[in-house]
């Protein structure tokens, strides 16, 4: 595996005189995904985890539905190739149907999930509905979720530049957690995670260090997930989504307080009615 950041020197800027000092950078590699010998993707991605991150990809762009479509995954390092790391993913099964459904090309930044999609159907596809699933989730957990996050994240810790991607399960708390210098990037790590666990993301909530965007709500829903829980806010199309698929969306939990935007009765939750 290949370290996920390295150390370098820099001239720190603070009240009083400038200072030398070293600060550790995350680091980000081209990864192609690669199905049955074709590339389906380039993007850049954190070196870590890679093996979920292909299965999470895999899943979320609608190539499988579950575990058992996978034969075999590897992970090859070509130094040929500037450095980059081929993520190579073997079906079990024909799914050439799906790869040419949601065929991509070129290199995705790590800003948008969606880059390199080449339809606009592609892009906006329409969303399978999440059963509805009482979770059991109190609005104290609801709180304390993201804090749980950002205190299991190793890379942010030493780099200040990392995203991450949690599930929580109500009553055990946070169950996995995958960081990634994208956000997208960390919510297919994890995802992956999951299906290759065996863990139900219908159980529990998946936590974001990110705003909620579009491209995130589409990979909850077709993961099964019910509820999405950020540190920052929806976009407006984001919720309008959320809303369609039946998804709990909660934004801003952050400082003691979020926001439920939709489907609150996924939640055990107390409401105070104002006069």
């Amino acid at each position: 595996m290949r370290p996920t950041h390295t150390s370098r020197p820099s001239l720190r800027l603070a009240p009083g005189s400038p200072q030398s000092a070293r600060r550790a950078l995350i680091e980000e590699t081209p990864v192609a995904v690669v199905f049955d010998g074709a590339t389906q993707a380039v993007l850049m991605t954190s070196p870590s985890d890679l093996e979920d991150f292909a299965v999470g990809f895999a899943l979320s762009e609608g190539i499988i539905t579950d575990a058992t479509q996978l034969r075999e995954i590897e992970i090859v390092p070509q130094e040929a190739a500037g450095g980059g790391i081929e993520a190579r993913v073997w079906l079990e099964q024909d799914r050439s149907a799906a790869l040419t459904a949601r065929r991509r090309s070129g290199i995705g930044p790590v800003g948008c999930g969606l880059c390199g999609i080449e339809s606009l159907e592609a892009a906006m596809r329409p969303l399978p509905p999440v059963p509805f699933r009482p979770l059991g989730l109190g609005a104290e957990e609801v709180l304390a979720a993201p804090d749980l996050l950002r205190e299991g994240q190793a890379l942010h810790a030493a780099t200040r530049a990392a995203h991450a991607a949690g599930f929580y399960l109500p009553g055990r708390g946070m169950l996995c957690l995958r960081e990634d210098v994208g956000r997208h990037n960390a919510l297919d790590k994890l995802l992956g995670a999951l299906l290759r666990q065996g863990i139900d993301p219908g159980a529990g909530a998946i936590v974001m260090t990110s705003r909620l965007s579009v491209e995130l709500v589409q990979k909850t829903a077709i993961a099964g997930c019910g509820c999405l829980i950020g540190i920052s806010a929806p976009s407006a199309h984001a919720l309008r989504l959320a809303e369609r698929a039946g998804i709990t969306l909660i934004g801003s939990a952050r400082n003691g307080a979020a926001d439920v935007f939709s489907h609150p009765d996924r939640l055990t939750l107390a409401v105070a009615q104002s006069a």
